[in-house]
């Protein structure tokens, strides 16, 4: 293992979303992340068929192992793993570790440093804490949802990034080394209750402030940063692909003007927002009469804040993703490399997917788990 966090031992219960993202963020940094895999009988029908390949990218990095939760001798490897670890990862509802024989107060009894990171939608109490959801519902309870998309049409939804990658696993991720590091002070290990609606939230702290000093209106397409701003929004080109423009700044909105060969007064007043609709118009119209590459070639490397809008199969591909290595292969799949950079410690991916219970035996050795128990363990299909 290579990267800052080499040494640092966590299991992880594997679940969907944010729980083995956070994981994934943990192992690209060097921690020893053990995945628990379900085992189930032979035959059982995995609803979700690329997990468990080399294409579920979330599982890179980690060694899996395979245990039925039912089974007291699975119950009693997982305890002794957890002796041995810093950190658990779990994501789901509320009570289900309870239930497994593997919850907070019996794992920090036996290992009272062991921080114990949980992750869910609505957070471990609360009225909708045991209730099923998704990010889009956990983002729409922030406050934040209602602000995306465009006027005439409903809230959009940004995929699943906002609520269950950025409020729930990097705030799971960074809440469970804050513990660690607090465990490392005091002896003493602590539950993380990390949920996605909180997280969600958090993220929208400036835009909150924006609009209780009164610079944000509650209507979508009216303000600075939600495409309301002619100078800040993605624009159609001659050949249906897109651009972004964010030239905020004076000097930068300035430059934009410049480059575009604009000399059209009504330009001039950026900031006045009751002329921003025509102004919009007028940038629609300009950035519709050439292709994105022709935009690049006048744009690109300047001070105007400027971008072409890449899909999936060109953002690879672009330069300045090239040069800082944003992304990688592993076993033939490209995906986004570790972030962020380290100067001294940089981390590493150290392997490829795992197939779901790949590593049992192999884990149980290395982790020193007695012989009796590794004796009654028994291998069976695996699925997710």
């Amino acid at each position: 293992m290579s990267g800052p966090l080499s040494g640092l031992r966590v299991i992880e219960m594997v679940g969907l979303g944010p729980c083995p993202f956070a994981a994934m963020m943990l192992a690209d940094m060097g921690a020893e992340v053990i995945r628990i895999d379900k085992k189930t009988s032979p035959g059982a029908i995995n609803p979700f068929p690329m997990l468990g390949t080399r294409f579920d990218v979330m599982a890179r990095g980690r060694r899996s192992l395979a245990l039925d939760m039912k089974q007291p001798t699975d119950q009693a490897i997982l305890l002794a793993l957890l002796d041995q670890a810093d950190v658990l990862l779990e994501g789901f509802r509320p009570g289900v570790m309870e239930r497994l024989g593997v919850g907070p107060e019996v794992c920090l009894a036996r290992n009272a440093k062991l921080v114990y990171g949980r992750i869910t939608g609505w957070g471990q109490h609360g009225p909708l804490a045991l209730s099923a959801g998704h990010d889009i519902n956990y983002l729409a309870l922030t406050g934040m949802l209602q602000a995306m998309g465009r006027a005439d049409a409903p809230p959009a939804p940004p995929l699943n990034l906002v609520a269950d990658f950025g409020g729930g696993a990097m705030m799971l991720a960074f809440g469970v080394l804050c513990a660690v590091f607090a465990a490392q002070q005091s002896g003493r290990g602590q539950v993380v209750d990390a949920a996605m609606v909180d997280g969600a939230a958090l993220l929208g702290a400036m835009l909150y402030g924006f609009k209780q000093y009164g610079a944000w209106s509650t209507e979508r397409e009216a303000n600075l940063l939600d495409g309301g701003a002619p100078f800040y929004d993605s624009y159609a080109c001659a050949d249906g692909k897109f651009i972004t423009i964010g030239a905020i700044e004076p000097q930068f909105y300035g430059l934009l003007l410049k480059l575009t060969g604009v000399d059209d007064p009504a330009y001039l007043s950026q900031m006045t927002v009751s002329g921003w609709p025509d102004l919009k118009k007028k940038f629609a119209a300009l950035f519709a009469t050439k292709t994105r590459e022709a935009w690049c070639s006048i744009l690109e490397n300047t001070d105007v804040c400027f971008a072409p809008v890449l899909d999936m199969a060109e953002a690879p591909q672009h330069p300045h993703n090239v040069a800082r290595n944003n992304f990688i292969q592993i076993d033939g799949v490209t995906q986004p490399a570790p972030a962020p950079r380290f100067s001294l410690t940089p981390p590493v991916v150290s392997m490829p997917p795992s197939r779901p219970g790949e590593h049992s035996h192999q884990i149980l050795q290395d982790w020193k788990v007695s012989e009796t128990l590794i004796q009654q363990y028994h291998d069976v299909a695996i699925t997710r």
